[in-house]
């Protein structure tokens, strides 16, 4: 089974656009957009650890946003200009899942970064941050 089929028989089709195709979905539509549980953001193709829900805040973007990952180590990032302007996308580190992009423009008070990142390329996990 290649790695193309291996993803489309574990993700739905729009998980699949997203965290493969590096798709973006809709703003103010995804399940963790207003999550308030205590817990850990996970990758939704291989389970890595990326974000903590003690780093989410409210951006007024429309997608889940952190101030940091769990640990630098976790993301890669590369440079975006697929829409004409320069970003800077946010992907696992482990498996290469388009996760979203990262901002210059979070919360001064702390790492002054922006995790713009899709529900759909999450699972979440309940309970302690740590």
């Amino acid at each position: 089974m290649s790695d193309d089929d291996k993803w489309r028989s574990k993700l739905s089709a729009e998980e699949y656009r997203v965290c493969r195709e590096k798709g973006t979905e809709p703003p103010f539509s995804g399940e963790y957009n207003h999550n308030p549980r205590s817990g850990k953001y996970l990758c939704k193709c291989c389970g890595e650890a990326l974000f903590a829900s003690t780093d989410k805040y409210d951006s007024g973007s429309g997608w889940p946003s952190f101030d940091r990952p769990v640990t630098e180590q976790v993301i890669r990032y590369e440079e975006d200009s697929s829409i004409g302007m320069r970003r800077v996308e946010a992907m696992c580190d482990k498996c290469g899942c388009h996760l979203g992009h990262v901002f210059e423009d979070g919360p001064r008070d702390s790492t002054g970064k922006r995790y713009c990142i899709n529900s759909l390329s999450l699972d979440f996990e309940a309970g302690e941050d740590e």
